[in-house]
């Protein structure tokens, strides 16, 4: 007996109705891309392991699909690491490749090698699918769509706020009305381990706030003692987990937190930009709000430091993401070139709006008339017809074979096509058509002319 097919944990078939809706949204975040003056670029689904070992930190590297090397892979491997099976040191010597874990560092590579034919400022988007060794849940994917826009060549603070407004005009022309675009500063939380002492430890330190909302404040705690923060830094650090108030009352309380970090007003500063600008220019739908506690414990940002949240009603987790990632493109070997950009969460954007019923009814790339087929003298009649329609931009199809009239009528109907075209003896010698509209029953004699008239 065959075997039951089946697809990998966090994968997903998708039937044509929701390639329709996703391709909804691709098109509705390709037109703000657009409109914000952001040019397309792709890259490789796999990318050689140093491109993308060491970027995304500890956690980030286990996450990673390593891809074996072809043919006999283990001909070239390390045979003490083998013979110890120590995983970590074999795997660079039976896996040269890997799948992408984000668009964000092969763009930085593109950067790099592509730097002579770029003008700078270079603005881009890529759309395209990353891979994650996550453990697949609700909204969390193993295989999913990135969504994202990038600047490199300024350091100008006024990126920053223009990736504002664009993810506030893409979930406003998504009809998402209510998104909370989180901020923060990676040079806040550089002045917190300052004050603490504790400068050491950054990556620790941030990793461990970043999952405030998902283990809370005991959790956080107990992760960083682990990490060998001491009780007595972490008390001095304690009021940022409850900081509470608006945009300005959080800035006033970080002032006093952070007074005799250099590095960290110097990030105040830089917020306090962006939120001056804002106020100047007031977004459409979306709010702005400061998260001290946002991390994204990434190697790579050195400034601003966004995610989005969906609206309260929604249990979801982050649908974006970004940041200012001043020295990537310095890992390649380019140096002083400043980059900021932002991601669009495509999978779990689909949810928030499927759940919200926000998806548009006209939204899917259906079929809109039927040709029925009574023979094949009715069939050529048929496609003479079908030809017509399709070049007036109509999606219309002939059913293939001469079947029984019921069981065409019902794949119009379940497939709902609202035209039905019917073409016989009588319609033939007369050089016409007969329609019916399948909702309504109401049915009309045209000739070729009449009908990719009314059609289209």
């Amino acid at each position: 007996m065959a075997q039951k097919p089946s697809i990998p944990k966090g994968t997903r078939d998708f039937t044509p109705q929701e390639v329709a809706k996703r391709n909804y949204i691709f098109d509705t975040i390709k037109t703000e891309f657009k409109k914000f003056g952001f040019q397309a670029i792709e890259t490789p689904s796999f990318e050689n392991s140093d491109t993308l070992m060491g970027k995304y930190g500890e956690e980030g590297d286990r996450l990673i699909f390593k891809i074996l090397n072809s043919g006999d892979f283990l001909k070239k491997a390390d045979e003490k690491a083998y013979a110890d099976k120590d995983s970590l040191k074999l795997t660079p010597s039976i896996s040269e490749k890997a799948l992408r874990y984000d668009l964000t560092v092969p763009f930085a590579r593109y950067v790099v090698q592509h730097q002579n034919e770029i003008d700078f400022p270079f603005k881009r988007y890529q759309i395209q699918p990353v891979w994650r060794a996550d453990r697949p849940q609700k909204g969390r994917f193993r295989e999913f769509y990135q969504c994202d826009a990038d600047v490199v060549g300024s350091d100008s603070l006024w990126q920053e706020v223009e990736f504002v407004q664009l993810y506030d005009s893409v979930f406003s022309a998504l009809n998402l009305n209510g998104v909370t675009i989180k901020i923060n500063n990676r040079k806040i939380l550089s002045g917190f381990a300052e004050v603490i002492g504790e400068q050491d430890k950054l990556i620790d330190f941030t990793v461990a706030l970043d999952k405030l909302d998902k283990i809370g404040e005991d959790g956080v705690v107990k992760e960083m003692l682990s990490k060998g923060i001491s009780e007595e830094a972490i008390a001095k650090i304690k009021p940022i987990f409850d900081l509470k108030g608006d945009f300005a009352e959080k800035i006033e309380a970080l002032k006093a937190i952070l007074s005799t970090s250099e590095v960290g007003l110097k990030g105040i500063e830089e917020l306090e930009f962006i939120q001056n600008a804002i106020l100047e220019m007031p977004l459409k739908t979306a709010n702005l709000d400061l998260d001290v506690t946002l991390a994204r414990g990434l190697n790579y940002y050195t400034g601003a430091i966004f995610e989005v949240a969906a609206p309260d009603e929604v249990k979801m987790g982050s649908i974006g993401g970004g940041g200012r990632y001043d020295d990537l493109t310095g890992i390649f070997g380019l140096k002083n070139m400043s980059g900021v950009g932002i991601s669009f969460g495509l999978d779990r954007i689909y949810l928030v709006l499927e759940e919200l019923n926000l998806f548009p009814e006209a939204v899917a790339d259906d079929v809109k008339v039927l040709f029925v087929n009574f023979g094949e003298k009715e069939a050529l009649y048929a496609f003479k017809g079908v030809n017509a329609i399709r070049a007036e931009g109509v999606n219309a199809e002939v059913f293939p074979d001469a079947a029984k009239m019921k069981k065409q009528m019902n794949y119009a109907n379940k497939r709902n096509i609202p035209f039905v075209i019917l073409a016989g003896d009588e319609e033939m010698k007369a050089g016409e058509y007969t329609l019916k509209n399948m909702k309504t029953g109401e049915q009309d004699r045209l000739t070729l002319k009449e009908l990719v008239a009314k059609i289209a």
